[in-house]
């Protein structure tokens, strides 16, 4: 990736991050469901507004919709309602983790499904480097409830699993402009959401105060329809692979966030964990073994020098 790619998926990191403390806000009052339809829809509206005002059109095709529909499901309808209800059984710690498989499962299925995002042992070292970081930035303790409630642990997984489908399922889009197909998404989101809700939570918005309101606007403008744009553009120009990075790097700027906004102590393990996540995203993106492979042909040439000099003696 280049420099515009790597700043575009901090950026999205930095968006992402955020969320949790927005949906802490949105959950004091309303449902699951309803704070996701609340987000989707609030976003698909502002998006759609968006690409009119920019003079673009949402397709007309029937089968661009389906496509989008798809998207839809997969990156938000399945992943947001499993991870809710997977965090209803297990530690926020151990989903975070569990959440930070998504990059493996897109190395292992965009291999298969595939024609240019083939496995590499660059690939696989830096997924390797990237979840140690993620399990040590968060701690080895949210480690300690693994198997002791496996149908919450797998749903977070197959929430990876559905996010690394959409990565691989939205190159589909990638004729479309960014905007334009993150609004197409979101609309589909809306779609099927709205049937659900109607039927499991029909009375949620009966109760909400300003609080929940407030959590649900900062979902659904920086964390919904600021990041979706950003996502559709890093896919466009850097693949599923590398886009689906992003989530080695949301705990690092939850974590920075804290530190910076709330004056949260950072611990020395954190640090650590970064170095990690650091090493692993040098080594997916092909950079780290560049880097020892100039510096082994270095040493090699300066051996080689040492030597030619002493024999020249």
């Amino acid at each position: 990736m280049g420099v515009r790619e790597w700043l575009m998926l901090v950026a999205l990191a930095l968006v992402w991050g955020g969320s949790f403390f927005c949906n802490e806000l949105a959950l004091t009052t309303l449902p699951p469901l309803t704070v996701v339809l609340g987000r989707v829809g609030l976003a698909a509206i502002v998006l759609t507004a968006i690409v009119y005002g920019r003079g673009e059109r949402l397709p007309t095709d029937a089968a661009t919709w389906g496509l989008l529909l798809v998207m839809g499901l997969l990156n938000n309808v399945t992943p947001f309602g499993l991870i809710v209800w997977g965090q209803s059984r297990i530690d926020s710690g151990l989903a975070s983790i569990l959440n930070a498989t998504t990059p493996l499962a897109t190395v292992l299925l965009a291999h298969w499904l595939t024609a240019d995002e083939k496995l590499t042992r660059g690939k696989v070292a830096g997924v390797v480097f990237g979840l140690a970081g993620v399990a040590v930035l968060i701690g080895p303790a949210a480690l300690s409830d693994i198997g002791q409630d496996l149908a919450g642990q797998l749903a977070v997984l197959a929430a990876a699993v559905s996010y690394a489908l959409a990565g691989i399922h939205g190159r589909r889009l990638r004729r479309l402009p960014p905007l334009t197909a993150a609004a197409g998404m979101l609309i589909g989101a809306t779609v099927l959401l709205v049937p659900a809700v109607a039927l499991l939570e029909p009375n949620a918005w009966r109760n909400f105060d300003a609080v929940s309101l407030a959590g649900v606007v900062g979902l659904a403008l920086p964390c919904t329809a600021l990041a979706y744009g950003l996502y559709f553009a890093i896919l466009r120009a850097a693949g599923a692979t590398n886009l689906l990075l992003v989530t080695f790097l949301i705990p690092v700027s939850a974590i920075l966030l804290g530190a910076g906004v709330l004056g949260e102590r950072l611990e020395p393990t954190a640090f650590a964990g970064m170095a990690f996540i650091a090493l692993g995203l040098a080594a997916v993106d092909g950079r780290l073994a560049a880097w020892l492979g100039g510096a082994c042909r270095s040493a090699w040439r300066a051996q080689r020098s040492g030597r030619g000099r002493r024999a020249g003696a």
